[in-house]
């Protein structure tokens, strides 16, 4: 039998069974599964148990092809392809839990999910007791298995949990009765929380955060999930990681699934958000056009969505119209799902980690962009807050590896900071005095902006200490006093030059936005 870790080393796309029902709505089953396995980067393939006649408002019929059938489509699969991970769905009888058993005991594919589907979100029990018997027993194949909490009830033979404590004290018992590991989904549980929880048979647990997304747009979810879970793992990725990637996928499929306007009832996720975004993020196409030369403010366009009031006010015509233009990048960002889960606390340790370290590298680059300006300023009190703010950002650069980031020094800048640094130093170094002004300031403004937006976190939020560097007076202070500087540098510059400085500035503020966005492209 192939490992794990062989399958790692391979490096090929993973091939991935799902073994399941039907699903003609495309939200749940064999269509959901299909969609999250190759959303997650596997090659999808499709055993059907049963022909399901159902919508987004519920199921009306059932039709259960003939158990030689479902095996003659096993065979049909196991004579020609090798599968790295196999992930079962509703078997429904007690004939299709041995006939799937069967296969497994005689293939051993390196990776089995179960979705044990025995209790619907109602509570309704989906399955004979006979089934139910055959279901539990089967578990025991599995790598993992990924049950809701009124089927980890059932599997324990116990109450259903009321709180996360409760379902992962079952799991443990479960996992450790039977050698199989439990993922924890706390969705059905009353708490902003949803977090996922790997629970191993030894007791160890790894923990996948989430909040909850106010939709109907759940159907599916429980599908997607163990679907997108057996592929990662057929990958050779690592439990932890695996967990943590699929509920961070998971949680953006739900967040924009009301968007598809699919059905009436308990609509489908969004399987393919995210690579929908990402082929947007990697668009070759110009930010901004060329802007002429700007003989007043006036002159330069706003953006074509408002621009929000800026927490640190502009001090003057200049800045006010830069302000106006980059408007629809301020929200982008202000509105980004990842400032949104730094800021509910729900973003991965991985992803921040991630962010830090690009963090760091910037800074330090960021640093010298501003000594370059603080040599090319003619006015000597300039020149100081030039000087000083390049010292500052050493400083913070050191307090980042010392609080956050520990000895790691294997973080090395990626495309997307080395695309913002490389920008800085070349708008700095190679063009005029006010054009480099103008590149450094949204560094200073968008984040005072952000941090003035943030609401107030507890002590015990996993980022508190680094949400309030930002909203810190000194560095709004800060901030405001470099408008003011990139003010008196438009006013004095020529009108070609302003120009040029103010596509200087918005390029900047894109890459602002890229740069936070970057966490969540990993």
């Amino acid at each position: 039998m192939t490992t794990i870790d062989a399958l790692a080393e391979r490096g090929s796309i993973p091939r991935v069974l799902s073994i399941a029902g039907t699903d003609p709505s495309g939200g749940a089953g064999t269509a959901a599964d299909i969609k999250s396995i190759t959303a997650a980067g596997g090659y999808a393939m499709a055993v059907v148990t049963s022909l399901v006649a159902q919508n987004t408002q519920g199921v009306r019929a059932i039709h259960t092809p003939p158990i030689n059938f479902l095996a003659q489509q096993l065979a049909a699969l196991s004579d020609d392809v090798t599968i790295d991970a196999v992930k079962t769905g509703m078997l429904g009888t007690v004939e299709i839990v041995d006939a799937v058993a069967a296969f497994l005991d005689e293939h051993r594919p390196p990776v089995v999910v179960v979705d044990p589907v025995m209790v619907a979100t109602s509570g309704d029990r989906l399955l004979a007791p006979d089934a139910e018997a055959a279901v539990r027993e089967f578990c025991r194949r599995a790598t993992v298995i990924t049950p809701n909490i009124p089927e980890l009830a059932v599997l324990c033979q116990s109450d259903p949990a009321m709180t996360p404590k409760q379902a992962v004290e079952q799991a443990r018992r479960w996992a450790s009765e039977t050698g199989v590991a439990v993922v924890v989904k706390t969705g059905h549980l009353d708490s902003q929380r949803v977090d996922n929880v790997w629970v191993t048979p030894e007791g160890t647990m790894y923990t996948a955060p989430a909040a909850r997304v106010e939709t109907t747009n759940t159907h599916g979810t429980g599908c997607s999930l163990s679907s997108a879970l057996a592929t990662r793992l057929g990958a050779g990725i690592a439990p932890a990681d695996a967990l943590v990637w699929v509920t961070d996928w998971l949680h953006e499929a739900i967040q924009y699934g009301s968007a598809l306007n699919v059905g009436q009832g308990h609509g489908p996720v969004d399987h393919s958000h995210r690579a929908r975004r990402l082929a947007e993020d990697a668009s070759a196409v110009a930010w901004f056009a060329p802007i002429d030369p700007l003989e007043s403010p006036e002159k330069l366009a706003g953006s074509a969505e408002p621009a929000p009031e800026a927490a640190v006010a502009p001090v003057g015509p200049w800045t006010t119209a830069l302000w106006r233009a980059s408007g629809d990048i301020a929200r982008r960002i202000e509105n980004s799902d990842f400032v949104a889960a730094l800021v509910d606390g729900t973003l991965s340790k991985p992803a921040f980690d991630f962010y830090l370290g690009q963090d760091a590298q910037y800074l330090t680059q960021y640093s010298r962009a501003l000594a370059v300006l603080a040599a090319r300023a003619v006015d000597q009190d300039e020149s100081v807050w030039w000087a000083q703010s390049s010292q500052a950002c050493l400083v913070e650069e050191a307090e980042l590896h010392r609080s956050w980031l520990g000895e790691r020094v294997d973080v090395v800048a990626g495309p997307v900071t080395l695309a913002y640094t490389d920008f800085l130093l070349a708008q700095t170094l190679g063009d005029d005095y006010v054009v480099g002004t103008a590149a450094v300031l949204p560094c200073f403004w968008l984040y005072a902006h952000l941090g003035a937006k943030v609401p107030h976190v507890p002590e015990v939020h996993p980022y508190a200490s680094w949400l309030q560097t930002y909203g810190d007076p000194e560095f709004v202070d800060g901030a405001s006093h470099t408008i003011g500087l990139v003010e008196k540098a438009f006013e004095n510059a020529s009108p070609a030059n302003r120009a040029r400085a103010a596509h200087a500035y918005l390029t900047a503020c894109r890459h602002e936005l890229e740069f936070f966005d970057q966490a969540l492209r990993v």
